[in-house]
Formats: structure tokens, C-alpha cells, sequence
């Protein structure tokens, strides 16, 4: 039952991001017309990435997928972080797997099905079909041809036909339901004592004798397997060089005038109509007010809401007073900001001027928002942006021709501390800091200053002799002129060059061997959850509390784990877990001071809504493991092939991250 509930947790995930990813297609008008129509369009590349069972997945497929996810985030989102090709291609195939198995089994989608599907989901405001033309240009933009669109709808009824087909002896138990909502329902208040490697090594404080003894056992275990290179370089600061350029207000504007229009703009005036929800009983009361509102503003006409009419009932209904005196206008234009979403008004950027919004609700109140015009931005309002990023850019050029430069002279003179000196002024910096050197490093190291930097060390390889000076080479904030002062072969080092790892790792080993022991003792020494603290203190160690502590939550650095929440639950007041818990490789020890039973009247109410969303979770969990089994199947057959040449060559500019699985078929939420 836990490891079913704990499905649970995993699959509601992807149930959420498939009911996302049904609204991002709902956002396309169309209807359904016959199967012929077809136009061409720029997503319409039928290159061939992968094959499934004979079918093939293209290079427009994937394209077509990537731009909905982007349709679907409005913007807020790159393409980076919702993850590869490789990924997006592997729920493609995905797809492909689902809708031949449905046809195996008769369940293929009728082309009536899809068109009455499409015409039920696909309506004007006036509950009307939008009409063929705006289906189709609408289609063909997002999807490349109607073909290509109509065989998702497609692909989808038959998945659902599949999940039903697959999963309709599943169940779920009141029973099972009731205990998953006590143990997420379940309050304490804890006190727990992590008992970790880290800080018991903190603790041990080995001899030389004893750290240069355990060397001499593990010095195998430090041996340097690549060369070492020691290196003195010269360093450009792109900053400090760029603090003296002047930068006219003539240079910006022409930057101004040269920008697109859509970054001229200040964002754009809304106006809005608040309905406060004042107790949570009158919450659809409050909703049918805002509601008749609406639908009065709109009138008959699906067209734009005048900004007049919009004003009057704003002043005359509206519950913000701060805005309702004036029409509804917020005081500042809307703009958006990449680093900080806000669903309630960015909606706004993407609607059209006069166009009004449905009824929305953000935290107790209920909203009517109308985009008014584009607020343009003056040159005044453009200025610091372009200064900086004018100062930037000029900055970096002005750094990299003085690292050539230095590169050069560097060549010639093989003296840091010469060259330093004729570049100091135009560096904008003292010579002495121009000049730094590093430790003995390897590729990989952390390097002070620098970082890890595979530039930096690209540009140190190809350096083998002494006074060897690399080409200039990015590295943070600025380039640097690397110089070889010395290079030490593969070895095993000697004690003093590695004596801080020496005794990290016997600190460490040391540590381990005691973790266990050390918790027991900590839970033998306690009687009561009170006397958790007190025994925690006398051996050293650290106790923690927590309020309103529920199953699932991390125990502060100690992180969670099944077997903790199991030990927790079983608590009850005053008792402390006598046998200590493993939450990887440490140990904790857990009291509940106090414990606050689930409220099962709360769960009588919330009975069906549970049981039907736990049914759903556990058919949604049974459907994949089925197709997961299934396409895992084919891949032995060899069955599922994919053209690797095809996709690097769309992948070259793509990450490797991993973003969430496509929903494979629309899921019915309510």
C-alpha cells in the first residue's frame, strides 16, 4: 500500500504537466475539417529521426513538439531548461508506442470521433465553431499542416480508449486511502538528532604519526594520474578596463533607434475590475457576481471591450479602491520580467489591445482584466540598459585587444611583471594584481581565481617546457595569458603535498565506524522525547526541533526517507525512536514531543474527491508501467530505431538536461 501511495507522489507530476499540456492545445481555434486538407509550413520537415514498428518520427514532429512547450509556458521558459532532443524524441516514440497498440487492438480513433471531438473542445465565446479559416491558419502555424495536428487529436482519443481499456480492473480501497491520509495528515512536533560522519570527523584530531601511517597504507589511493602543471599568468579585468570609456548620448541613441519595436516598448496599460472574497463561503457568490459582470461587458460581440466602458464599470463595481478611481488602471504599466513570473497580470503581454480576460482568481479575489496600449519606452527609459550593455560589449573588446596584445609582448619578453607594467594604465589596474599564479593543477581542478575552466585549461595543454606562453583565453570576469613555470609527471605525491586529504580521509574513515555506535548511544541514553536534547548535548551532538512536522518532509540536513516516515508515524507522544533511523549514509534519532491525530471528519468530506484522484493516480501509474513494458519490448526486438546522425544535427545546439516527459494522452481532471 505505502509503495502504491508513493506512486502516487511520483505519477501527480506528470498528471499536472499533462493537463498543462492539454490547455496550451486548447489555446489553438479550429474545427475539424475532412482529412485532405493540407498546406505546407516551416515545422513540416519530414526528415526522418526514428522509426517505430515501420513508422516514422520526423524532424517536424519534434520541432512541433518543442514549440508547444514553449506556447504552453507563454515565453517563461528556454528551451534549455525544459531539457534535449534525445528526451523530447523518447516521448515521441512514446507516443508512437501508445497509438500502435491501440490500433492492434481496435481501438484507432474514427475520423468521427476526432471531428466531434475537436468541435466539442473548439468554440468561439458564442459556443459557435470558429470557423475553417481560422482553423487552418492557426494549425499551420503552430503545427506545420492540419494532418500533422489532427493526428495528435487522434493519437490522443486512442490513448484514452488504451489507458481505459488497460486499467479497467484497477482499484483502490477506502481503506488504503483513509491510512495514506493519516500518515499526510498527521501532525508532530519532533526533536531529532542527525548523527553524521561530517561532524564527528570534526571531532577526531589524528597525530602526524597517525595521518603519515595511514598514507603510507592507501598512498596508492592519491596517486596523480595525469601531469601537473604550475603556472604564472597575466590577468585583463573586463570591468576595470571598461570603467573609463565614455560612451556619448549620441552612440546611445543610434543603439536606440536601432532596436526592434517590441523592445521599445514599456510594457502595456491594464485596467481591472477586483472582487474581494471576504470568508470562504461566499467564494462562488463573489464568483457569479464577477461572472454577470463579464458577460455583460462583453455583451453580444466577441470583439474588444472599450476602454470607456470598461472605466465606468470599474468605478461603479470594482472593490480596489486605489485603482477603481481611476477606471481601473493600475498605476504603473505592465511589463514582464524573466526573472520574477506574474501569472496574474503577464497574461496581459499576450492579448491583444481592448481584448478582456475570463473571471480569474488569485489569492481571494476575483479578477476582470482588460489590456489597454503599449506603453512606449523613451530614450530616457532605455538609457541605463543601453549604457550598460554598450559598456559591457565595448568593454570585453577593448579587454581581448589588450590580451592580445599582452599575448604578444608576453612571447617576446617571457616577463610577466615587464608586461604588466606597460599595459597597467590602459588595464585600469595596479601591475601587481595583473600578475597571479597557481598551485600545481591538473584538468579538473578547482583553480583559485578561475574556477574550473576548460578554456583556461585547453589553453595551459599544449604548454610542455618551462616559460612556455599560452594563446590569451576567457576565463571569469576578464583573459588570461597563461605561462609554464613548471610541470610535475604522474606520481604518487609525497606525504606533505596531500596531508589536508590524508586527514580529511581518515577523519572520515574513522567517522564511519563510529556513526552507528555513536547514534545508539544517543538513543540508549534518552528515556522520553524531552531527554533527547539534554543526552544529544552531553555527547556532543546537536538537537533539532520541528513544528507541525509532516510525513515526506526533509528533517533539516538529515534529509527523509521511507523508513523515517515509518518510524515517525508509529511514535507516539513523549516516545523517541530507541532504535536509530538511516537516512543514507547517516543516522538520526527522532522524539515526538507532541502528535496531532488527522482530522477524519476533514477526510468524510474529502472522501470521493481522494478516492477518485487515487484511483486516477494508481490507473495513470498501471497505464505506464504497461506502455513502459511494452516499448522496452520493441527496443529488444529492434523494433524502435533512431537515426543518431539525424539527431545530433538538430541537437547541436541543444542541452543535454533532462526536461519533465511529455504527457503521452490527455487526462481527464476535473
Amino acid at each position: 500500500m505505502l509503495k502504491f501511495f508513493s506512486r502516487v507522489e511520483r505519477t501527480r507530476n506528470l498528471i499536472i504537466i499533462g493537463f498543462a499540456f492539454i490547455m496550451a492545445a486548447s489555446l489553438v481555434l479550429f474545427y475539424a475539417p475532412g482529412r485532405n486538407s493540407s498546406v505546407a509550413a516551416p515545422a513540416s520537415n519530414n526528415e526522418v529521426l526514428a522509426t517505430v514498428n515501420g513508422e516514422d518520427v520526423t524532424v517536424g514532429d519534434l520541432q512541433t513538439l518543442k514549440d508547444s512547450y514553449m506556447q504552453m509556458f507563454g515565453g517563461q521558459i528556454s528551451l534549455a531548461q525544459l531539457g534535449g532532443d534525445k528526451r523530447f524524441l523518447d516521448g515521441l516514440i512514446r507516443d508512437r508506442v501508445i497509438a500502435q497498440e491501440a490500433a492492434r487492438l481496435g481501438l484507432a480513433a474514427s475520423d468521427g470521433e476526432v471531428a466531434d471531438k475537436i468541435r466539442k473542445e473548439f468554440r468561439d465565446q458564442s459556443g459557435k465553431f470558429v470557423g475553417f479559416d481560422r482553423y487552418k491558419q492557426s494549425v499551420v502555424s503552430r503545427y506545420g499542416s492540419v494532418e500533422r495536428f489532427e493526428r495528435q487529436i487522434r493519437d490522443q482519443i486512442a490513448a484514452e480508449k488504451l489507458q481505459a481499456f488497460v486499467t479497467a480492473g484497477v482499484n483502490v480501497s477506502e481503506t488504503e486511502v483513509q491510512d495514506d491520509y493519516k500518515r499526510k495528515n498527521t501532525g508532530f512536533n519532533i526533536v531529532y538528532v542527525p548523527v553524521t560522519a561530517d561532524k564527528l570527523a570534526a571531532k577526531i584530531q589524528p597525530s602526524d604519526d597517525e595521518l603519515r601511517a595511514f598514507f603510507e597504507q592507501h598512498k596508492t589511493e592519491y596517486r596523480i594520474e595525469v601531469p601537473q602543471k604550475k603556472v604564472r599568468y597575466l590577468y585583463i579585468d573586463q570591468v576595470k578596463a571598461g570603467e573609463k570609456l565614455q560612451i556619448s548620448d549620441a552612440d546611445l541613441r543610434t543603439e536606440f533607434d536601432k532596436l526592434a519595436p517590441d523592445k521599445k516598448q514599456a510594457g502595456v496599460r491594464v485596467q481591472q475590475i477586483v472582487f474581494k472574497i471576504a470568508r470562504p463561503d461566499l467564494d462562488e457568490q463573489v464568483r457569479q457576481k464577477a461572472m454577470t459582470l463579464m458577460t455583460q461587458l462583453r455583451g453580444t460581440a466577441a470583439g474588444p471591450v472599450s476602454e470607456e466602458a470598461f472605466a465606468t464599470a470599474a468605478k461603479g463595481n470594482s472593490e480596489d479602491a486605489a485603482t477603481a478611481q481611476n477606471g481601473g488602471y493600475l498605476p504603473a504599466p505592465v511589463k514582464r520580467d524573466l526573472n520574477k513570473a506574474n501569472p496574474l497580470y503577464d497574461r496581459m503581454l499576450d492579448m491583444q489591445e481592448g481584448e478582456m480576460s475570463d473571471v480569474v482568481k488569485n489569492g481571494n479575489n476575483y479578477y476582470i482584466l482588460r489590456r489597454g496600449a503599449s506603453v512606449p519606452k523613451t530614450f530616457e527609459d532605455a538609457k541605463p540598459e543601453l549604457l550598460a550593455s554598450q559598456r559591457n560589449s565595448r568593454a570585453y573588446s577593448i579587454a581581448a585587444q589588450l590580451a592580445s596584445r599582452a599575448e604578444a609582448r608576453l612571447k617576446e619578453t617571457k616577463d610577466y611583471t615587464k608586461v604588466a607594467q606597460e599595459l597597467a594604465a590602459e588595464a585600469n589596474m595596479n601591475p601587481a594584481d595583473m600578475v597571479k599564479e597557481t598551485p600545481y593543477i591538473k584538468p579538473g581542478d578547482d583553480v583559485p581565481n578561475i574556477g574550473s575552466n576548460q578554456k583556461f585549461e585547453e589553453a595551459i595543454a599544449p604548454l610542455e617546457n618551462p616559460n612556455d606562453v599560452g594563446v590569451r583565453t576567457g576565463v571569469r570576469g576578464g583573459f588570461a595569458i597563461p605561462m609554464l613555470l613548471d610541470k610535475r609527471e604522474p606520481r604518487i605525491p609525497e606525504f606533505e603535498e596531500v596531508k589536508d586529504k590524508v586527514a580529511q580521509g581518515l577523519k572520515q574513515e574513522r567517522a564511519k565506524q563510529q556513526l552507528e555506535q555513536k547514534a545508539a548511544e544517543l538513543a540508549g541514553s534518552a528515556a522520553t522525547a524531552a531527554d533527547l536534547k539534554t543526552a544529544a548535548e552531553k555527547l556532543g551532538l546537536e538537537a533539532k526541533t520541528e513544528d507541525g512536522y509532516k510525513l515526506g518532509s526533509p528533517l533539516g540536513e538529515a534529509g527523509t526517507s521511507p523508513a523515517a516516515d515509518d518510524a515517525i508515524f508509529n511514535l507516539k507522544e513523549g516516545e523517541l525512536t530507541k532504535t536509530p533511523v538511516r537516512i543514507g549514509d547517516n543516522f538520526v534519532v527522532i522524539g515526538a514531543t507532541k502528535r496531532t491525530e488527522a482530522d477524519l471528519a476533514e477526510f468524510a468530506k474529502q472522501r470521493q474527491q481522494l478516492l477518485e484522484g487515487a484511483l486516477s493516480a494508481r490507473r495513470n501509474q498501471v497505464f505506464d508501467d504497461y506502455i513502459t513494458s511494452l516499448q522496452a519490448r520493441l527496443q529488444r526486438e529492434g523494433k524502435i530505431k533512431i537515426n543518431k546522425d539525424v539527431l545530433a544535427k538538430v541537437s547541436e545546439d541543444e542541452p543535454s538536461a533532462a526536461p519533465p516527459r511529455r504527457p503521452q494522452f490527455p487526462i481527464n481532471v476535473k
